[in-house]
């Protein structure tokens, strides 16, 4: 059985390096460049990948589908330039590809490391991804973070570790909120066509579900500073996103009456006070302790 190991990168050539030497033990390295201004393909050409062009995207989906019809394995590992393979990772899907289990495709841990430190918790891991599949088994469609239409039995690799994909992901602010800008505009071009109409309290409700979500319910805290400063990104973004919606329908002027507006945070006080006590419980040790705020958030 063949491997193939499919890559889209654009002005990836502080990171192509890195990812093709991870996966030399693969039969195929296809690396297909979406017009990049920097020596992303100079690289991957140096380094024995079969180099293919496709105009720029602006998101990797709507390329998938292309880069694995130039491939001519058997097994196919879709990567994005700026993530590697471990050694017990690389046995392993070798292993899988000799003796898939009945499965035809699989789902990988990714291992993001934002801003130089490994998010264990924040719902950044296990982060689980089909990457690994068997050729025809995997299809995706054109939307952006779009879960891919599979055929066949699939299994996920045990989250450790070791059998991870390694993402280096955020390494900047600067990185993070160019990432932003792009990814909203694509984010608010769905949400219009779904025919969504903007409210103003969902200034205030979705970035705040966001928090929570990242924060307390996906235990963030745990992640320390890293936690609270990507929950508090990732909020931003939901914020952004939908003032972009309200530019998009002409910012359109609206009352917004004091009690409407406090009634609204007092409800997002209510939710907030819910997860920081719920979380509290789950953390504490001390049984009595515990029932006493179990009775406090009943009563709240």
């Amino acid at each position: 059985m063949s491997i193939s190991v499919v890559i889209v990168a654009y002005n990836e050539e502080k990171n192509i390096r890195r990812c093709l030497d991870s996966v030399k033990w693969a039969d195929e390295m296809i690396v297909v460049d979406t017009e990049s201004i920097d020596k992303t393909a100079a690289i991957a050409k140096k380094l024995g990948a079969k180099v293919f062009s496709h105009p720029y995207p602006r998101y990797v989906e709507p390329v998938r589908n292309f880069s694995i019809a130039k491939a001519k394995g058997n097994w196919f590992l879709i990567l994005d330039a700026d993530e590697e393979v471990p050694p017990l990772l690389a046995k392993t899907l070798k292993r899988l590809a000799t003796k898939p289990q009945g499965a035809s495709f699989f789902r990988l841990p990714r291992k993001n490391i934002i801003f130089g430190k490994w998010i264990k918790h924040s719902r950044w891991w296990p982060d689980w991804n089909i990457r690994f599949f068997k050729k025809g088994a995997v299809e995706w469609s054109d939307k952006i973070h779009s879960i891919p239409l599979t055929r066949g039995k699939g299994k996920d690799l045990e989250a450790k570790e070791s059998q991870a994909i390694v993402h280096y992901h955020y390494q900047s602010i600067s990185q993070y909120l160019e990432r932003v800008n792009r990814y909203t505009d694509i984010q608010l071009e769905g949400l219009v066509e779904s025919g969504y109409k903007f409210q103003w309290p969902d200034l205030i409700k979705k970035p705040t579900g966001e928090f929570l979500s990242r924060f307390f319910a996906g235990e963030g805290y745990k992640d320390g500073l890293h936690g609270l400063v990507l929950a508090l990104l990732q909020a931003f973004s939901e914020f952004i996103l939908y003032l972009k919606i309200w530019e998009k329908q002409g910012f359109k002027a609206e009352e917004l009456p004091l009690q409407d507006f406090v009634s609204e945070m007092k409800a997002l006080g209510k939710e907030t006070a819910y997860w920081w006590t719920t979380t509290a419980i789950k953390e504490l040790k001390n049984p009595l302790k515990k029932l006493q705020l179990r009775v406090k958030r009943k009563l709240s």
